[in-house]
């Protein structure tokens, strides 16, 4: 019988990246974060259990390796992009850029739980379930999490939420499916 396992793995790696990204803010320290992901995978797939969700394995062992070494690398200053050497410069022109500054550093300042838990769904585009499985909590206190991430990325950006949830109600419906991820119900 072929081991469709390896295939599995590939197939999830452009996933894996853009959730690396989110935690690393850095090209290298993504790649890096997703090799190592990918070799401890390889090393204990016989643990995988087959018909299990493998997506949520994958994201909790990436997570687990980014939390390891982050706690490890604390006092390490790393500069490989650039980033530090780039707030030296001016500040960009470009008011996307400056936005998106803005949102970084207000992602920073979620607590590690609701900053997780928005990244999972907003970015790696789990599914609630997929989510609080890697989170190891229940779907509802992820559910939560996400809610309060939202509100309190809304308050550091002065953002008005409930303005913006108003302007959406009254938005006609799209077909259903039609904002939906394939895969993703």
């Amino acid at each position: 019988m072929r081991d469709v396992f390896p295939d599995a793995v590939i197939a999830l790696i452009p996933m894996m990246r853009g959730y690396a990204m989110s935690l690393t803010r850095s090209r290298s320290e993504a790649d890096d974060l997703v090799q190592d992901t990918l070799v401890r995978a390889w090393r204990f797939r016989t643990a995988y259990e087959p018909g299990t969700n493998l997506k949520a394995w994958l994201y909790k062992i990436l997570r687990n390796i980014f939390y390891s070494n982050h706690a490890r690398r604390r006092l390490v200053v790393q500069d490989a992009d650039g980033r530090l050497t780039a707030q030296l410069s001016c500040t960009p022109e470009q008011e996307w850029q400056v936005e998106f500054g803005d949102l970084l550093r207000s992602l920073d300042r979620l607590t590690p739980d609701t900053r997780d838990a928005l990244l999972l769904i907003v970015v790696a585009g789990l599914s609630y379930d997929e989510a609080a499985e890697v989170c190891g909590c229940a779907t509802g206190t992820l559910k939560s999490r996400v809610s309060r991430a939202r509100a309190r990325l809304a308050e550091l950006l002065d953002y008005d939420l409930p303005a913006a949830r108003r302007h959406l109600a009254r938005r006609p419906a799209a077909p259903r499916g039609a904002n939906e991820l394939p895969g993703r119900a």
